[in-house]
């Protein structure tokens, strides 16, 4: 089963996939375009990629305030999932994806990247930890599920 995760920006959006097994997140691509509202082309790459790559579902990140409210990032990104939900035929779900871009910058300095070929792929990485946070708190839900047809 493959995820996709997105990171949805204002000119881009970061793309990571999960392996076949659905366990291991890992970045993908970053889609560009000029301007803010110019949607089409991304919509429609994304709706490829999920086709390509046999996506079940696909995790956008949501941009949440750090006191918890949503500001006009959210309310924009929420209006994209609309869209995105429209082109595609699996689930898109919403992932709080709080200081996810500032893990990503560490991580890509701490992995010795300069930063100027960090803007290539500090997207990809944002939207890999975004994907990770979900496949993680996919597996503790799984781990509280009580094992059926097993008697104590």
């Amino acid at each position: 089963m493959r995820i996709l995760g997105l990171d949805y920006g204002s000119k881009t959006v970061g793309v990571a996939i999960t392996d076949p097994t659905g366990l291991i997140a890992q970045p993908l691509v970053t889609l560009k375009r000029e301007r803010e509202s110019m949607l089409r082309k991304t919509l429609k790459e994304i709706a490829e990629l999920a086709e390509r790559y046999q996506a079940e579902r696909i995790i956008l990140g949501l941009p949440f305030n750090m006191d918890d409210t949503e500001g006009e990032r959210a309310e924009k990104t929420r209006a994209f999932r609309r869209l995105l939900s429209a082109r595609v035929n699996v689930p898109v779900e919403l992932m709080d994806e709080r200081l996810t871009t500032m893990e990503a910058r560490e991580i890509l300095d701490e992995s010795g990247v300069p930063r100027a070929e960090q803007k290539r792929v500090i997207d990809q990485v944002a939207a890999q930890l975004i994907l990770e946070a979900y496949l993680h708190e996919r597996a503790m839900e799984e781990a509280k599920q009580p094992i059926s047809g097993k008697e104590e």
